[in-house]
């Protein structure tokens, strides 16, 4: 099975052993993903609207990397710490995806890896045969 490794060049990739986002024929998995900056740090600390926009920014970076975009998403799963901010994080993610309309799951969790993390999101991409991702 080819595999292909989508890096964000953090130094917990490694460490931890895990990657952004693998892409295995048809399908790419981008890894559960919070609103961090270049450095790290998370951004805009407990501001789930936000935090779900970056999110998904580097998620599409991802996407990118693995030769698809957010128009071959078909599944997304969002962990947040605050079940009572749906409605704000889902508009982020409607505006975001549009009409694409992934299948999506909410699921309230006690904490994040950082206590200014208040959205984590996990995307499912299909590419089909139109797009490759260079390899």
């Amino acid at each position: 099975m080819d595999r292909v490794r989508v890096s964000t060049g953090t130094d917990w990739e490694p460490r931890v052993g895990y990657s952004r986002a693998i892409r295995t024929g048809d399908h790419v998995h981008v890894a559960g993903t919070t609103a961090t900056d270049d450095d790290g740090a998370v951004v805009a600390p407990g501001d789930p609207e936000a935090q779900t926009q970056r999110a998904l920014e580097i998620i599409e970076a991802a996407l990118a990397g693995a030769g698809a975009d957010r128009s071959d998403v078909v599944r997304t799963r969002l962990f947040v710490t605050d079940v009572d901010d749906w409605e704000a994080i889902g508009e982020v993610h409607g505006e975001y995806f549009g009409d694409v309309r992934p299948a999506a799951t909410m699921v309230e969790v006690e904490r994040l890896i950082d206590p200014d993390a208040v959205v984590e999101i996990e995307a499912t991409a299909i590419v089909g045969e139109r797009r490759d991702c260079g390899t």
